[in-house]
């Protein structure tokens, strides 16, 4: 394991990497040879989901690696199409069987499902009974709102040990950061260097930008001799995220770990931070539905 990698300890005690290693829009046919090589240079922490159709490749990696499953940190996601009390534990049982695991480390919403959200509450329910078995060692949300995670936490009797967010310097959400913060709910960061600026084309104000040409990073990253991606994930982790970057190239998996030789000064993490745009680059999970 990456002896210098920071630990970051969940409200319930359980500690994760700060950095992971994410597949989302990974082919299954890439899947399996990205996150080998991610193992291979230090990732431990594994994000998937079912809805990605890529959790029997991460698992087919895991079991070849001869890592030891003490080290690995291992997330999937419940699909919205799956929620439900019932829907939700046979959910999780057939990503578990993907997988090849035992015990799951962490285990999401994938996103609230506005259109009914009494499901979404009975499928947090389910998450709860999991933890509750000793199944899953931590359970979590993503793309939830403040609105979403109050009644979330009025509803129901576990909090949330992560809520997984699109962040970035174009979009990096810290009303919402902030709320999770006092709530004992770790942020981590989805997309966190823009990527999902680059295969889509959403949100006026964005569309065209990509945060690794932006002028203020590449000045940033030139200081410290590091990439603008670097400089990103580097911000992101002195904030207090996790970050769970996505590639499928070796140099740059390789890169995406290589964060703990720099520190970024004060004023470097405001200019950062002054980037954002309020904008929401991605998909809106809330125009999604069943």
């Amino acid at each position: 394991m990456n002896a210098i990698m920071p630990r970051l300890t969940l409200n319930n005690g359980v500690a994760m990497d700060a950095v992971g290693f994410g597949v989302y829009r990974s082919a299954p046919a890439e899947t399996a040879v990205a996150v080998e090589t991610a193992l291979a240079n230090g990732y431990r922490l594994i994000d998937t989901a079912a809805a990605y159709r890529n959790e029997a490749e991460v698992g087919a990696a895991l079991s070849e690696s001869g890592v030891d499953r003490a080290e690995l940190f291992i997330t999937t996601k419940l699909w919205v199409e799956d929620y439900g009390y019932d829907s939700a534990l046979r959910a999780f049982d057939a990503s578990m069987a993907r997988l090849g695991l035992d015990v799951l480390d962490l285990y999401l919403l994938h996103q609230p499902l506005p259109s009914g959200f009494e499901a979404t509450i009975a499928s947090y329910r389910a998450l709860q009974t999991l933890y509750e078995q000793a199944r899953v060692r931590a359970i979590g949300v993503s793309n939830f709102t403040t609105a979403e995670l109050s009644e979330l936490l009025a509803r129901t009797d576990v909090v949330p040990a992560v809520n997984q967010i699109q962040v970035h310097p174009y979009f990096s959400q810290p009303y919402l950061r902030s709320f999770n913060l006092e709530r004992g709910i770790l942020t981590e960061a989805w997309s966190p260097i823009g990527g999902v600026i680059r295969y889509r084309n959403h949100g006026s104000g964005t569309a065209g930008k990509d945060p690794l040409h932006d002028p203020v990073l590449l000045d940033i990253a030139a200081a410290h001799h590091k990439t603008a991606a670097q400089v990103i994930l580097r911000w992101e982790i002195q904030l207090g995220m996790c970050v769970i970057p996505k590639s499928v190239t070796p140099r740059r998996i390789a890169e995406n770990i290589d964060l703990f030789d720099f520190s970024l000064s004060a004023g470097e993490l405001s200019r950062i931070s002054a980037l954002d745009t309020g904008i929401r680059s991605g998909p809106d999970p809330h125009a999604i539905t069943r």
